[in-house]
């Protein structure tokens, strides 16, 4: 099969995990007679859910689109390897930090191991493949650094607002603003790390495949 029926495949499943984890949202909040409204707002809310969204965006347009504006934008590297960088975070995130907080069951599992875990995985292994390489510089990281940045000022406004955090270790009401700055410091921090190290491969492969490409 081809490399574009394995990608399409991906965006399936990314698209599939998002409508699975909507509908469980949704249903939540039917059960509790809460807003509708307010449970899709809730929803795209959560930097697991944008990132998942912008990665099959991307697994998308790789898959089906046309050749047009939007498609050269998500398809470049540098709009790819910051959205990589995105996702990566979020499977190490929830790993580390939020994953022992709860067992989820049934249709909640498999919307969490899809968001997580295979789409992260996933992901990258698109990334490797069928990004070119060797055009990432560290000014790139400053561009994807504006991604968090503004979610966590986003988040930090509409909790005050409303006094909903999406994630515990961001939860102002439990935690005070001097813990939650200190957290996303540290998350911060992760998502340079990975960034530099997606820059780092993204170099070295750049490297590695101009000078085979150079030999006879």
């Amino acid at each position: 099969m081809s490399r574009r029926f394995w990608i399409g495949a991906a965006a399936g499943l990314g698209w599939a995990a998002l409508s699975i984890q909507m509908y469980l949202v949704l249903l939540a909040r039917w059960q509790d007679q809460a807003s509708l409204l307010g449970g899709l707002v809730n929803f795209f809310s959560y930097f697991t859910v944008l990132s998942n969204m912008l990665a099959a965006t991307v697994l998308t347009y790789a898959a089906f689109g046309r050749d047009c504006a939007a498609r050269r934008f998500f398809l470049s590297p540098v709009i790819s390897a910051g959205i990589t960088t995105s996702i990566v975070l979020v499977g190490l995130a929830y790993s580390l930090l939020l994953r022992h907080l709860w067992t989820p069951q049934g249709w909640q599992w498999l919307a969490d191991e899809l968001l997580h875990d295979v789409m992260p995985l996933l992901f990258v292994l698109y990334w490797w493949w069928e990004v070119a390489k060797g055009s990432l510089r560290l000014k790139h990281l400053l561009l994807w650094l504006l991604y968090p940045l503004a979610y966590f000022i986003y988040t930090l406004l509409r909790g005050h607002g409303i006094s909903f955090y999406p994630y515990p270790f961001v939860d102002v009401v439990a935690l005070g603003y001097a813990q939650v700055v200190l957290n996303a410091l540290a998350i911060l921090a992760g998502f340079i790390m990975i960034g530099l190290l997606l820059i780092a491969l993204d170099r070295w492969q750049g490297r590695r495949l101009a000078r085979a490409s150079a030999q006879p």
